[in-house]
C-alpha cells in the first residue's frame, strides 16, 4: 500500500505494484468494482504490472471491503463519485505522472462508470478503458474528454442497459471524441473470474473476457507505450 496526495492536499492510500522496468514505466490507475480493493482487483493490477505497467488502485472506500452484494451496494451508495473522480483518481494519476510519461485509467462496474468520469475530469489521462460501467449521462461533458476512450459493454447487462451506452456514444460522437466501443453477448461483470453468485444477473464469460483483455492491452500499448 502507498499513500499519495490528492489535488486538494488530502491523502489517499492505494494498492501499488511495479513492473520489472521500474517507476519510469507507463502507469495505469485501476478503479475497483463496488466490492472495494479486494484480491480480484489487486489481481488486475498485478496482471497489468506483468505486462509492463505501473498500477495503482486508489482505495475509494478507505479500507472497507464489501463481502456481499448488500454491503457493497451500501458502500457504493455512500461514495461521492465527483470527489472520487476529481480527487482520489486524479491524485493517483498525478502520482504516477511524477515519473511516468504516460498514464491510463481503467475500471470495472462502478469503476467503469468512474473511468468515464475520470476521462472528463482528469486531464492527466492519456487513454481510458471502461468495463461495463456507465455514469448518468448528465454528468458527462464529452467536450472535456481529450484522450482516447475504449469501452467494453455487455448486451445482457441488468445494471447498465445498453441504451445508456448508446446515449454515451452519441455524446462522444457529437464531441468528436476518439473512442472504440465493443459489445459482448454477455452479462454484467463478464471479466470477473471470481463470481460465485448464480442468483445475481452477473456471470463470468472467459471468451468475452479474453477478447476484451486482448483489445485492452493493444489499446494501452498503442497510446501509453
Amino acid at each position: 500500500m502507498i499513500t499519495f496526495k490528492r489535488p486538494d492536499g488530502k491523502e489517499c492510500s492505494g494498492f501499488y505494484v511495479e513492473p520489472n522496468a521500474g517507476n519510469r514505466a507507463p502507469g495505469i490507475v485501476v478503479i475497483q468494482e463496488w466490492w472495494g480493493v479486494n484480491d480480484q482487483i489487486k489481481g488486475v493490477a498485478n496482471r497489468l504490472a506483468a505486462a509492463g505497467y505501473r498500477a495503482v488502485v486508489p482505495d475509494l472506500y478507505r479500507g472497507k471491503v464489501g463481502l456481499d452484494a448488500k454491503e457493497a451496494e451500501h458502500l457504493m451508495t455512500n461514495l461521492n463519485f465527483g470527489d472520487a473522480a476529481t480527487q482520489d483518481i486524479r491524485g493517483a494519476a498525478q502520482y504516477l505522472k511524477q515519473t511516468s510519461s504516460k498514464v491510463g485509467v481503467t475500471g470495472f462496474c462502478m469503476g467503469g462508470a468512474l473511468t468515464v468520469l475520470a476521462a472528463v475530469h482528469v486531464p492527466e489521462t492519456d487513454a481510458s478503458v471502461s468495463w461495463y460501467g456507465c455514469p448518468p449521462l448528465d454528468y458527462v461533458d464529452a467536450t472535456k474528454i481529450k484522450a482516447p476512450l475504449m469501452g467494453h459493454w455487455a448486451l445482457d447487462d441488468a445494471y447498465f442497459p445498453i441504451q445508456q451506452v448508446e446515449g454515451l456514444e452519441e455524446k462522444l460522437k457529437q464531441a468528436n471524441v476518439k473512442y472504440e466501443f465493443y459489445r459482448y453477448k454477455a452479462k454484467h461483470a463478464f471479466a470477473n473470474e471470481t463470481l460465485k453468485d448464480p442468483g445475481a444477473p452477473i456471470a463470468y464469460d472467459a471468451a468475452a473476457a479474453e477478447t476484451a483483455w486482448t483489445r485492452t492491452m493493444t489499446f494501452f500499448k498503442q497510446h501509453l507505450g
